[in-house]
């Protein structure tokens, strides 16, 4: 028979394992979204380049930083769990 403390250990790594996959799937879509539609736009604008690249780069680490901001959380709750100690 499995312990609460068990239990939410397995709990927490599968929540750990979920929502690194929904975050690393949020994040490969809007990377994709983004860079198509900077790719659409250099085709109809090429002058305006070094702008469009600018907002790309920029809104690339925004979207990276929210995939490591779940990692962060996701080794918290693997490694440092706040919630075994509640048991």
């Amino acid at each position: 028979m499995l312990t609460s403390k068990a239990l939410v250990i397995i709990a927490s790594v599968i929540s750990a394992g979920f929502g690194m996959g929904i975050a690393v799937l949020g994040g490969a879509l809007g990377e994709g979204n983004a860079v198509s539609k900077a790719m659409e736009s250099l085709g109809r604008q090429p002058e305006a380049q070094s702008s469009i690249m600018t907002v790309l780069l920029l809104g690339l680490a925004f979207i990276e930083s929210l995939v490591i901001f779940m990692l962060v959380v996701a080794l918290v709750l693997i490694f440092v769990n706040p919630f075994v100690g509640m048991v």
